[in-house]
């Protein structure tokens, strides 16, 4: 009997080849649609965070500032109002060098490295810029982060070897016309100015951060900040999975009192953008997918109706209800498996020609990705919406009383 129902579905098919083809394109664009646009949902997701990476660590271990308390009112005497302010006098992590090597012993850490962040004024002339720079050890800096992918000029190891050497972002070079070993006067928040050498340029393909940034050796910044040798600011630390980075810095808060923040946590306005980009994309992809499961029904449904004395036939010679539901959703299953094969490579061909296209004014090609389990993902959707579009229409012909049709 199985045979026999796929027999006369295979016939159905055949002989109703435009509607077939009608049915099975809508599932095609349907599912090339929630291929592409999750491919380039997942795409931008994994660039944002790149983006993240290129100067921010999986996690970062500093000094929170301090508040003052508010004095609690007593009854028994006047009531004294204090209005809370930062009491914190130093950013310094008191012995960073042990908290720096208890850090690196974790077996999830990859990279551990000592920042001094400073707040500086790049002077040339009359020409001042405020920036933020960054006093590292440049070779350990590089390895964490990758930076000699984005050197224009120089190489980050000549920053080790000239104490009063700097990096400085492509768009500090530009507007100061700053070229390879030219100098350029550096002012910290504490008043204290350094002449330094420009030792490499580099560019990260972010505005923000190439018109402002720049690199020093830590002890240069510790000078601006007139502190000693000592004196850290922040430890960055990358472990060996960034998305399980909250579960990481909650078990190095269990190695310091200071403030322990994956990067998760520091960047939860851009992470709330992109579930809500992820959103957006797979509520339109699924609504072209329903539109099409809709076409299905309507053609499974105008067969029932024209085949109804077929189907009261088939009842009469013996043929159950769930042999008609079986002939019916396997049509669907036809049409589902056609529509979502043509869907992947119609996708697939989006998304390779968009992946080989260059962005203007960076070396990156658009970001979206080849998954594969957004394809295997969008198949099945594909095939089950196309099995519930069928399954209702089938219900109908399967409760068709031969005896009634017969009387018509």
């Amino acid at each position: 009997m199985k045979n026999i129902n796929y027999d006369i579905a295979l016939t159905h098919i055949l002989t109703r080849k435009k509607q077939t083809l009608v049915a099975a394109l809508g599932v095609t664009i349907g599912v090339a649609i929630y291929l592409f646009m999750n491919s380039l949902g997942a795409g931008f997701n994994k660039y944002g965070t790149a983006e993240i990476f290129k100067n921010n660590a999986h996690i970062k271990i500093y000094k929170k500032d301090e508040t003052s308390s508010v004095l609690s009112r007593d009854k028994s005497t006047l009531n004294v109002i204090v209005n809370p302010q930062v009491t914190t006098l130093s950013k310094t992590i008191i012995n960073p060098q042990s908290l720096l090597n208890s850090v690196r012993k974790e077996p999830y850490i990859t990279n551990a490295i000592e920042v001094v962040d400073v707040s500086v004024f790049y002077n040339k002339g009359k020409t001042q810029l405020k920036g933020t720079s960054d006093g590292v050890n440049m070779v350990e800096y590089a390895q964490m982060y990758n930076t000699s992918a984005y050197m224009l000029a120089g190489d980050v190891k000549n920053l080790k070897q000239n104490l009063n050497g700097i990096i400085i972002g492509k768009g500090i070079a530009e507007k100061f016309s700053l070229n390879m070993d030219d100098n350029i006067t550096v002012t910290s928040s504490y008043g204290v100015s350094k002449v330094l050498k420009v030792v490499g340029i580099f560019s990260m393909g972010n505005s923000l951060t190439d018109d402002s940034k720049s690199f020093m050796n830590i002890s240069t910044a510790q000078q601006f900040l007139k502190e000693g040798s000592s004196y850290v600011t922040t430890i960055y630390a990358n472990t060996v999975n960034s998305d399980n980075s909250t579960q990481y810095a909650q078990k190095l808060q269990a190695l310091t009192s200071y403030t322990v923040e994956d990067w998760k946590t520091s960047n939860a306005d851009i992470l709330s953008s992109d579930v809500t980009r992820k959103t957006l994309m797979t509520s339109i992809s699924l609504s072209i997918l329903l539109v099409a499961a809709f076409g299905i029904y309507n053609i499974l449904s105008a067969t029932i109706t024209q085949k109804i004395n077929d189907i009261a036939i088939l009842k009469a010679l013996g043929f159950k209800g769930k042999d008609v539901i079986r002939i019916f959703i396997t049509e669907a299953v036809i049409m589902g498996i056609i529509g979502n094969f043509l869907g992947l490579c119609f996708g697939g061909a989006l998304i390779y020609v968009l992946s080989h296209i260059q962005l203007s004014g960076t070396n990156s090609t658009f970001p979206i990705y080849f998954e594969a389990k957004l394809f295997a993902q969008s198949f099945l959707l594909g095939l089950i919406i196309t099995i519930c579009a069928g399954y209702f229409p089938a219900k109908k012909a399967a409760n068709v009383d031969p005896v009634s049709i017969f009387r018509k």
